[in-house]
């Protein structure tokens, strides 16, 4: 089979009651758009969901990344949808992403997060797509190291001679615009030294050594973009498995501790990312805390086959637990750091307005 395809394209165009969760007529509309688009020959399969409030389209086809012609398609979708069903309902935020007028070919720095990954496609190819809520492309950095770089949650790091020599981290500089790729295990700590700010410096492809793209995050920061909050990113994430990659159930063991991330209320605070099945991916208390579906797809020919929701096992209980335990504990800080973000990541929300004011009443301090 010749080279294949794989995209998610996902916006927040609104939401019901605060931002909360999509509509079904919301996802009715997408269904019926991509389902046009099926018919026309543009892309070759879809499948629908959505995690909180972020509308996620995701498609098969074989136009290759970064095409105008599907990206066109989820601007399109994205729009109409807008228009036509979040404005007449009176939406929250509606069309909160979509923050540019008119389509250039491109939804990357318009707004809508993106993860796509072109190959050709091995014999059996399992693919999982990650989808978060209330969060920045930042929270894939520590899953994703497990994953690729420890053997202690993946194990065939050490016992599958495929994966036993390493593998690349493409890694990005959201300030600066620039990449750089680090070999793994030989520069380990150089890249901890990267993505332990993940804020700043984000994972955003993995390949084994030969070559092999194992792993597509999308980097959108809706913030540097708006110079403002508009909204978290709420970042999404595409990995092959299997047949000398991580095995899923090694994906899935990186997000059994649920480590802390930047987000939630007002996209201001740190909380833990809660693994959760597609019928619990609904941030409510504070805005959250922030959620993380799993879902699991296998390539037949020009088919997708699923999904299985991953998340829904009762072997994440106690992931969701401790979730919920460290949810309280944090949320007892109040405005305080380190539940509050820090100052370089307030800039961009409301607060400076608030600050503003008391700038003219500071004082030289006496006697210091």
């Amino acid at each position: 089979m010749s080279k294949i395809t794989f995209s998610i394209i996902k916006a927040d165009i609104g939401s019901l009651a605060g931002h909360h969760t999509v509509t079904e007529e919301q996802m009715k509309a997408a269904r019926e758009m991509l389902g046009e688009a099926k018919a026309e020959g543009l892309i070759f399969d879809y499948y629908v969901f959505h995690v909180g409030d972020d509308l996620q389209l995701v498609m098969l086809h074989d136009k290759g990344e970064n095409s105008p012609e599907i990206h066109g398609l989820a601007w399109n979708t994205f729009k109409e949808i807008t228009e036509k069903v979040s404005k007449r309902d009176k939406l929250y935020a509606a069309g909160q992403d979509l923050l540019a007028e008119a389509f250039s070919g491109n939804v990357r720095g318009l707004g809508p997060g993106v993860a796509e990954m072109e190959f050709e496609p091995r014999k059996s190819e399992p693919i999982i797509v990650f989808a978060a809520d209330k969060t920045e492309p930042g929270a894939w950095n520590l899953p994703l190291y497990r994953v690729y770089a420890d053997p202690f949650t993946t194990p065939g790091l050490v016992i599958d001679p495929r994966m036993h020599q390493g593998f690349v981290f493409q890694v990005m500089d959201l300030v600066e615009g620039k990449v750089v790729e680090l070999n793994t295990p030989e520069e380990l700590y150089d890249l901890l030294a990267l993505i332990g700010t993940p804020s700043r410096y984000v994972i955003s492809r993995v390949w084994r050594k030969d070559g092999l793209l194992a792993a597509s995050a999308s980097t959108t920061r809706l913030s540097l973009i708006a110079g403002r909050y508009v909204g978290k990113d709420d970042p999404v994430l595409v990995v092959r498995a299997q047949h000398g990659l991580p095995a899923v159930g090694e994906y899935l063991e990186a997000f059994a501790f649920p480590h802390l991330v930047a987000g939630w209320m007002r996209g201001s605070h740190v909380g833990p990312l809660m693994p959760v099945g597609l019928k619990d991916a609904r941030c409510t208390r504070f805005d959250g805390p922030p959620r993380v579906v799993a879902l699991g797809f296998q390539i037949a020919d020009e088919r997708l086959i699923g999904p299985a929701d991953l998340f829904d096992d009762p072997a994440f209980d106690w992931s969701r637990r401790v979730a919920t335990e460290v949810a309280d504990y944090i949320r007892r800080h109040g405005p305080f750091m380190p539940h509050r973000l820090g100052p370089e990541e307030m800039e961009y929300t409301t607060l400076p307005q608030v600050l503003e004011k008391l700038k003219e009443r500071f004082r030289p301090a006496e006697g210091q």
